[in-house]
């Protein structure tokens, strides 16, 4: 029986996984810098946690172009993943998003990253804790902090209850190691399994549904 429920699951993903594939909800991501000033494009920082699933939220977004995961937040120079998680290096796992704002505005971006985390959690996110999983939304000029602030703001409002995500000045970004770039797609089936085990989807229904 156990056998049956094993291949039964693994079809039903692998069929999820060409669905998407062939409707075009997987972006293959380019790194032409070029990108940037050909189409006005702007890039936004986050930390929501684990940063593959970030980048499989905000990849579905249509005027988003690409999402890259690294680290961001922190004094070292340069950080490995393993420093970011096993040493106090201040870096969070952070997602750079390349964005077009003639389709998408930063609000709209802002609002996709709350719908996204627990900001009421102020150990980490889900079932990731510690300080490289904290919730940090980075702003790079002051026009950015305003809209965040009242965005916070208004989802304290709404619960009647702090929002602990922190607020910081965005000042370097440090792109992760190939294998975690594109995770979601990359390794269907161990990121479903992980993200399943994480109970990310039913916090965040419970949150915000």
């Amino acid at each position: 029986m156990k056998l049956i429920f094993f291949k039964t699951f693994i079809c039903y993903f692998f069929m999820m996984f060409i669905t998407h594939s062939f409707s075009g909800e997987l972006k293959v991501k380019s790194g032409d810098d070029n990108l940037m000033k050909s189409e006005n494009l702007k890039k936004a920082y986050f930390a929501g946690g684990c940063f593959w699933c970030m980048e499989e939220a905000f990849d579905k977004i249509d005027g988003v172009k690409k999402s890259i995961s690294g680290y961001s937040g922190g004094h070292l120079k340069n950080p490995t993943y393993n420093d970011v998680i096993y040493k106090d290096t201040g870096h969070v796992e952070t997602i750079e998003i390349t964005f077009d704002p003639k389709k998408i505005s930063y609000n709209e971006l802002l609002n996709v990253f709350w719908k996204n985390i627990d900001p009421f959690d102020k150990y980490g996110q889900f079932c990731d804790k510690g300080k490289s999983y904290r919730s940090v939304i980075f702003f790079e000029n002051s026009k950015q902090k305003k809209i965040i602030k009242k965005s916070l703001r208004e989802i304290e409002t709404k619960f009647g209850t702090a929002v602990v995500t922190l607020v910081w000045k965005f000042d370097k970004f440090y792109e992760a190691e190939t294998y975690h770039q594109d995770y979601y797609q990359n390794n269907f089936l161990r990121y479903l399994a992980y993200k399943k085990a994480c109970q990310r989807e039913e916090v965040l229904n419970k949150i915000w549904n």
